[in-house]
Parts: structure tokens; C-alpha cells; sequence
């Protein structure tokens, strides 16, 4: 018997009653990163090479590990190195063997196997250790034959690079064993350990990683790397929680139910790989992605985490959509909307605005897209004619989502037209006792109108008090005025319209085309002397007030006016102590009534009234007449008040992201606040243009009062923001717009 060689620290144990001599030594602490290979046994072929230092002259191989499907799985197994029939002998030292090699950047720690042999004249079976520096340690050995299978087990630290089985002529080279009878040995069920402490590499890549917000069904592509045993699985994961599982083919056996491998690399070193990971699974906003690759040693290698954006739901619908001007009819072709974004929270931000408008006769741009990061407007909208147009306005995120769901309606009411206007056809009577002009407007319709009169040869018109009437269907209706009572003479008539856009109309015609005019014939008197003509007279009058005068005037909230001018004959001269009658006529939706006043010409025939504050109102001036003189009139001056309103702020100074406090109040006199609150629209300073931008647009309570929250988001830096709010037109207040004194807020960017 031979002892063994070499210095490796290992554990061996051999099978009872075998002739060997066997080093026992304590192994080393046992590290991770080990997998077992199980060869010959089993159904289990092998995957070692064999050799012959002698050339192939004295030795034979022979394997034979896999029985037929339903035999003992051990029945018959064996791998042998036999000597040749034939041969004499074969000289000493010269040896053939089994070399089992560990894949690169592992080792070999521990074997467990069966051996059995039949040895003679020097001939031994001897199983070791392939080392690092060339050397073969031998931790079993036999010279004398056994041909009963014996267990064996082997512990290597540190872990070694093969495992070798010879059958050796263990003479002296210059010896030699005789062949005469001959010798073989033989190894089966071979558990080889392997140590393999190095872990893999992995890679990720694909479209799931790229710059941006994400949604719907996304590509992943990875990789792997390994120098030992090779990839066993890999697995893709986000926010800790597996989406993709991925096994590579390995070269593997369940026995005894641990997967063992059947080769010594039993995986491929490179693998790769795809799959698709639908992101709707995820919730909006950032998580984290990464991919590990697991070795066959249970060595786990991962990719550094990777932030990705997620969004797949769309935005809410805008909030507090506002049209520039309110929602009434307009004379101009030019819309202005704008509204506040839902608050996305850690979703993408809003990115972009759809936008449709629909109309009569089938109408319809088409759905259009406004892009532009916090986009809160679309200014300049335009429809193709008069008419009442709605459009639908939903809006779009950074990562692609909308809903036209959502879409909010919009009212576009455009008239550019004036009225159709003409007094009815004469009747029977030479002078009717009501006066009747039919006026039609399809779309906006009519909203006001007066009838006026003036004698041939006189200038100026004198209004009539007048009623718009209902004509039945919609956009038709009539002035109705009663004749007044007339001095014998020519009248003609003149009626004035407008319809809710603004447009307005004026004729003095019939529907036939002919003039409305009536006159109204002397009585019948006796011959008497002749009567003195009565001389003409004419009527000067403006407005005055604020900074300005004229025929129209508009002046400040609770602001005076002055009536001014001068009544004169038709040579110019002045004249003097004449009362002249003042009707200063409110706007509709005003509370106060028609007020009638006197005033008196002064010495060269000039006069002045002061108009106490109130809401906007028609002012006529008319002198009736006398013995001597003939009547004169004013045509109507238009005076428009500007609404009062105030606006406050808090707090002046904020961040980017906080919102601003806005309130304030629309002053009311002579004037009810409108049944849905009156309209308000919070405006702001545009730098580039110096022209005021609509932010937000609310209304008040019954008191006039009003709040409106407003969040600044996209501030960078620190910007000083112009605010003011503006009381809009609308039907039935009788104010012109009118705006607060502007305030500043501070906004500083984080």
C-alpha cells in the first residue's frame, strides 16, 4: 500500500475494510457559492477526459453510466482505465487516467464517489487532486485488488483545480509491472462539489429605461456574465417586487430532490434575454428598476437601480374655465380661454391641451393639440360665422395620457351682424296711436331699441319712451312707442336697435321701403290774420367728466358728470331764462327709474346740471317750444359708469407652489347683483406685451363679495406679478367694465 502526497488540508474518509492509507485531516470552514456535480450514476453520464502517458500502447478506456429507462440507475455503471490484452508490461511510473477539470475561477472542495479495482504486480489505483501549482495530491491509493465498491469522501481547502482517477504502474521508471495479468480500475457515483465564489455581472437596457415618462406595455432587455458554473436564472424587478422570471437551459438532474449538475460548467457563461413589463400595473410617479443574474453556485449579481417615471392615467378635467369677456354674444371674432390644471401630484406634468370646436351646419375643426408645459390658455380662437358655437377643451400629460372623457364645454356666441329693422306697414289711420317697429336678429337676437321723432326741419330727434317686445319666435321682436301729441306738421320717425353682441341698427323706413314719416293737418279755422312764424331754434349739449367730454362719456365708479351746452337761435344768439327738460334714462338691470329734470338757460342761453353718481344711463335733452319760438331736441348722450370693485391678497410674498388668497368685493349701487353672482375675472400684467391676461375668472355672492385661490407653479427665480380684478360686461348690469387698483405678489422659485 502507498501512502498519499502532497500538502492540502482536506478531510477523507474511505469505505471499512479497504487496504489503503488515508490522510485525515480537519477541512475549512465551508464557504457560499458551491454547487455538486453528479456523475456516472444516476442516469448521469460523465464529463471528464481521459488520457494515457504511455501513448494508447498499454491502456484502454471504458465508460458505461447511463442503463436503460427503468434499471437500477447504478446497475452496471462504471468509469474504468484497464490495461490492454495482449501487451507484456508497461514501465514504471507510466500511468493512465480520468481528469474531471473545474471551470475556470472555481475549485474543486470536496468528491464523494464509489471505487473498486483489481490491481496486480505493482499496479495501483490511486484517485487526487489536479493542484494549482501542477501537482497531483493523492488522497486515496490501493495496490491490492478489491473489486467490491467502497464509498470514499474528500475535503480540498483551499478548493482545487481537478479531480483525477489513474491506474498507475507505481514501480520505479526504471522498473516495470508486468501485464501478464491484468489490472483495472473503476469509479462511479461521483458527487463533485464545486467552489465558485465569484458572481456574475448583469445588464439591463431597453425602451423601459429611457429618459421620460412612461406608459403601457414597455421592453426590457438584459444580460448576463459569468466565469464559473454559468447563469441559472435571472429575474427583472421593480420596487423590490419580481415582473420577469427567466431560466436559462442548464445541464441538470433532480436527485434525491436537489437539482445537481451533470456537467462541471453545467450553464452558458453569456445569456440574454427580453421581456415586456406592462407599466399600468404600477402607480404614477418614480420607481426603481433593476435586474440580477443567479449562477448555477447560487451567486447573485444585480444591476445598479435605475429611477424610471410612470403615468398612465390621464388628467382630471380643467378646473375654473373662463372666457375672456364671460359667456355673452360678441361682436368680436376673437375668444380667449383659459382655466386651471388639476394638481397631477407625482404624476407627469400637464404637457399639452386638446381643443374642438363645433358649430351649426356641421361644423367642426377637428380635435387640435396646443402644446407647451403648465399650458393654462388658448388665446385667439376664431369660428368661421355668426352663430352659437360650444368648444371642448381636455387636456393631455408629459407621458401621452388624455381622455376626451373629460373634456369640458365651452360657449361660443359670435354675431357680427346687425339687426333687420323697419316700421310696420301703414294702416287706415292718418296718425297711428302706437308706433310699431319689427326687429329680427337670428342669432344673438334683439336686446334693445327706441323710436325717436323730429319735425321736418328740425335737426334734432326727441326720443320716444319705447318697449322691446316679444314677436313670438325666437330673434324676432318690436319697438312700440305711442304718438305723442303733435303740433299740425311733417314728422318723421327714426327707430334704433341693437341686438346682445352690441350691433346696431338705425332706418327710418317702412317694411315697404317707404319713409315713416305722418302728417298731421291744420283744423279746419276761419280766415283770421296771419300768424307770425316762430323762429328756429337749435339745441347744444355734451357730457363732462373725469378726463374726458363728449357725446359719450365713461367716468369713474360713484363719479359725477356734468350736463352741459347752450340753446340758441338759428343765427347763433343765445337765449335766455328757457327751462329745458333733462330724461336721464338708466341702463338695463339698473334699480333706479327714469329721471326727469329741469334746468334753466342762463343769460346768453347756456346751461349746466349736475348728474349725481350712479349706474350707466341714456341722457336727452329737449326744449318744447313756445308762442315764438320752435322746439329743439338732443339726440341721446351716453353715459357709461365703470363698475367699483376692489381686490385684496394674501399673502404678497410666496413660493413657487403655495397659492395666493385672492378676495374683494364688486360695489353695487343702484344695481342688484346678477342671479349666478356677478362675473369676475382676476387678471394679470404681461410684460412683453404690456396688455392684461386673463388668469381666472369667478363670480361672487349676492353681496358682490369673492374668493379665488390661485397656485403658482411654474415660477423660477422671483418674479414681481401685476394683479388686478375686472367686473365684465354682462347682460343686465348696468355697468361698463371696470377694474381694481393693481396689487403685487412676489414669487420666488425654489
Amino acid at each position: 500500500m502507498l501512502g498519499t502526497r502532497g500538502g492540502l488540508g482536506r478531510i477523507v474518509a474511505i469505505g471499512v475494510g479497504l487496504a489503503v492509507t488515508v490522510l485525515l485531516l480537519l477541512a475549512a470552514e465551508a464557504r457560499a457559492g458551491k454547487y455538486e456535480v453528479a456523475q456516472c450514476g444516476w442516469y448521469v453520464g460523465i464529463d471528464a477526459a481521459w488520457a494515457d502517458t504511455t501513448g494508447g500502447a498499454k491502456f484502454r478506456p471504458d465508460a458505461w453510466c447511463v442503463p436503460p429507462a427503468g434499471a437500477d440507475p447504478f446497475d452496471g455503471a462504471h468509469v474504468k482505465s484497464l490495461t490492454r490484452d495482449g501487451q507484456t508490461s508497461v514501465s514504471g511510473a507510466r500511468f493512465a487516467r480520468w481528469r474531471w477539470e473545474a471551470p475556470a475561477g472555481t475549485g474543486i472542495s470536496q468528491v464523494r464517489g464509489t471505487w473498486w479495482h483489481a490491481l496486480h504486480d505493482g499496479m495501483q489505483h490511486r484517485i487526487g487532486v489536479g493542484t494549482w501549482n501542477g501537482a497531483f495530491d493523492v488522497f486515496a491509493a490501493s495496490s491490492a485488488t478489491d473489486v467490491a465498491p467502497r464509498e470514499f469522501t474528500a475535503g480540498f481547502d483551499p478548493a482545487q483545480p481537478a479531480l483525477e482517477d489513474r491506474l498507475l504502474c507505481a514501480k520505479p521508471e526504471a522498473g516495470s509491472c508486468s501485464l501478464a495479468a491484468g489490472s483495472w480500475s473503476s469509479i462511479r457515483a461521483l458527487t463533485i462539489t464545486v467552489q465558485d465564489d465569484r458572481g456574475p455581472g448583469a445588464g439591463i437596457g431597453g425602451d423601459m429605461l429611457e429618459p421620460g415618462w412612461l406608459r403601457g406595455l414597455r421592453n426590457v432587455g438584459f444580460w448576463g456574465e459569468d466565469i464559473g458554473g454559468g447563469i441559472r436564472f435571472s429575474e427583472t424587478s421593480v420596487d423590490g417586487a419580481r415582473v420577469n422570471l427567466t431560466e436559462y437551459p442548464c445541464a441538470k438532474a433532480l436527485i434525491g430532490g436537489v437539482w445537481k449538475a451533470t456537467q462541471m460548467r453545467p450553464c452558458s457563461i453569456p445569456v440574454a434575454g427580453a421581456a415586456t413589463i406592462d407599466t399600468a400595473r404600477f402607480s404614477d410617479g418614480s420607481h426603481s428598476v433593476h435586474h440580477c443574474v443567479t449562477d448555477f453556485a447560487g451567486n447573485v449579481g444585480c444591476t445598479y437601480p435605475r429611477l424610471v417615471s410612470i403615468d398612465n392615467n390621464p388628467p382630471a378635467h380643467p378646473r375654473s374655465v373662463a372666457l375672456a369677456g364671460g359667456g355673452a354674444w360678441s361682436r368680436v371674432n376673437d375668444f380667449d380661454v383659459s382655466w386651471v390644471n388639476p394638481d397631477q401630484g407625482p404624476a407627469s406634468p400637464i404637457a399639452g391641451a386638446y381643443w374642438r370646436i363645433v358649430g351649426p351646419a356641421g361644423f367642426d375643426t377637428g380635435v387640435k393639440l396646443a402644446g407647451g408645459q403648465g399650458i393654462a390658455a388658448l388665446p385667439d380662437r376664431r369660428v368661421p360665422a355668426p352663430g352659437a358655437y360650444s368648444l371642448h377643451l381636455w387636456l393631455r400629460d408629459e407621458a401621452g395620457n388624455e381622455a376626451p372623457g373629460t373634456a369640458v364645454e365651452v360657449p361660443l356666441r359670435f354675431d357680427d351682424v346687425p339687426p333687420g329693422l323697419a316700421f310696420a306697414a301703414a294702416g287706415e289711420a292718418e296718425i297711428p296711436e302706437l308706433l310699431r317697429a319689427l326687429v329680427t336678429d337670428a342669432d344673438s337676437g334683439p336686446a334693445s331699441g327706441t323710436i325717436s321723432f323730429r319735425r321736418l326741419g328740425v335737426e334734432q330727434w326727441t326720443e320716444l319712451p319705447t318697449k322691446l317686445q316679444p314677436e313670438g319666435a325666437p330673434g324676432r321682436a318690436a319697438l312700440v312707442a305711442r304718438v305723442p301729441d303733435l303740433v299740425p306738421g311733417t314728422y318723421v320717425f327714426r327707430a334704433d336697435a341693437a341686438d346682445a353682441a352690441g350691433n346696431t341698427a338705425t332706418t327710418t323706413l317702412r317694411a315697404d321701403g317707404a319713409e315713416m314719416a305722418i302728417r298731421k293737418s291744420p283744423p279746419p279755422v276761419a280766415p283770421r290774420r296771419a300768424v307770425q312764424p316762430r323762429t328756429k331754434t337749435r339745441l347744444f349739449a355734451r357730457l363732462r367728466g373725469g378726463h374726458g367730454r363728449g357725446d359719450a362719456l365713461t367716468i369713474p365708479f360713484g363719479a359725477p358728470a356734468l350736463l352741459s351746452g347752450r340753446l340758441t337761435r338759428a343765427d347763433g344768439a343765445g337765449i335766455a331764462a328757457k327751462e329745458l327738460r333733462v330724461v336721464a334714462r338708466p341702463s338695463r338691470g339698473a334699480l333706479a327709474e327714469t329721471a326727469v329734470l329741469a334746468v334753466a338757460t342762463g343769460e346768453r342761453g347756456g346751461f349746466e346740471l349736475r348728474l349725481a353718481p350712479g349706474p350707466s344711463r341714456q341722457v336727452s335733452v329737449s326744449f318744447p317750444g313756445d308762442a315764438g319760438l320752435e322746439p329743439a331736441g338732443r339726440t341721446s348722450l351716453d353715459l357709461r359708469v365703470r363698475a367699483g370693485i376692489a381686490l385684496r391678497a394674501a399673502p404678497l410674498s410666496l413660493e413657487t407652489g403655495q397659492a395666493v388668497r385672492l378676495s374683494g368685493r364688486v360695489r353695487t349701487r343702484g344695481a342688484p347683483v346678477p342671479r349666478r353672482g356677478k362675473l369676475v375675472a382676476i387678471q394679470y400684467l404681461e410684460a412683453a406685451t404690456h396688455r392684461w391676461r386673463p388668469v381666472l375668472v369667478t363670480r361672487s355672492d349676492h353681496s358682490g363679495r369673492f374668493r379665488a385661490p390661485y397656485r403658482f407653479r411654474y415660477v423660477t427665480g422671483t418674479a414681481s406679478i401685476r394683479l388686478r380684478a375686472t367686473a365684465l360686461a354682462e347682460e343686465r348690469w348696468p355697468y361698463a367694465p371696470g377694474s381694481s387698483r393693481p396689487l403685487t405678489v412676489r414669487v420666488h422659485g425654489r
